[in-house]
């Protein structure tokens, strides 16, 4: 990770964990990311419904990048997202390094990362 990536994520890390007391780890940050984009403010989830809310998070990122499309809502309030081009094949690092600065630019337009 360049030094500047390094700063920024340092900086997440430090303002979500002043926000809800104690480190979260990325799958942890992508979890709150997913439920704010669900929009329903956090409630108990099911196993499953914690993986789906994780992928809206995932999705949401990568639509940043023009992987997904955002698609609308369900019946029930989910959103969807459409695949538009196939992600490429990324070694573990890599896919971390991925997340990391798509958070970075989440946090930022979202106006909590200055």
């Amino acid at each position: 990770m360049n030094d500047t990536l390094q700063e920024e994520w340092t900086r997440v890390e430090k303002m979500v964990e002043e926000k809800f007391g104690e480190d979260i780890d990325v799958r942890g940050i992508l979890f709150l990311i997913g439920v704010q984009e669900l929009g329903k403010g956090y409630r108990k989830f099911t196993k499953d419904q914690k993986l789906e809310v994780i992928h809206i998070a995932i999705c949401k990122l990568l639509s940043q990048y023009n992987y997904y499309e955002y698609m609308g809502v369900d019946e029930d309030g989910w959103p969807h997202y459409k695949e538009t081009k196939k992600l490429p094949s990324l070694k573990p690092g890599e896919q971390l390094k991925v997340m990391k600065s798509a958070i970075v630019e989440y946090f930022k337009e979202s106006g909590d990362l200055v």
